[in-house]
C-alpha cells in the first residue's frame, strides 16, 4: 500500500503543477484581457476617435447598446459605416491615455 501510494504521487503531483501552470499562464492573463476589452467597449462615448479590428479608423456618431453597435463617421467624405461593438480594437483618445497612464501610476504606488 505504502509503494502504490507513493507511485501515485509520482503521477499526480506533476499534472497538477501543469494544470496550475498552464492556469497562470495562459488562462487567467486572457480573461484578465477580455474583461478589459469589455470595460473599453462598454465605455464608449460618442466623438471618441477609434480603430477597428479591420483598421478603419473614425469618430464614433451614434450608439446603440440594445443591439451593441455604433456607427462611425470616417473619410474627408463623412461616410458613416454601421459597426458591431466588437470590432473595435481601441480607442485612441487623449482623455483615454492620459486616464489610464493615470490609472497605471496609482498602481504602481
Amino acid at each position: 500500500m505504502d509503494q502504490s501510494t507513493g507511485q501515485m504521487l509520482q503521477l499526480v503531483i506533476p499534472t497538477i503543477l501543469i494544470v496550475v501552470a498552464f492556469y497562470f499562464l495562459l488562462i487567467r492573463p486572457q480573461t484578465k484581457k477580455q474583461k478589459e476589452e469589455e470595460a473599453m467597449r462598454s465605455n464608449l462615448e460618442i466623438g471618441d476617435e477609434i480603430i477597428t479590428i479591420g483598421g478603419i479608423v473614425g469618430r464614433v456618431v451614434n450608439i446603440n447598446d440594445d443591439a451593441d453597435t455604433m456607427i462611425i463617421e470616417t473619410g474627408a467624405d463623412r461616410t458613416k459605416i454601421k459597426l458591431k461593438k466588437w470590432a473595435l480594437s481601441s480607442i485612441n483618445n487623449e482623455k483615454t491615455t492620459t486616464s489610464s497612464k493615470k490609472e497605471k501610476e496609482e498602481k504602481k504606488k
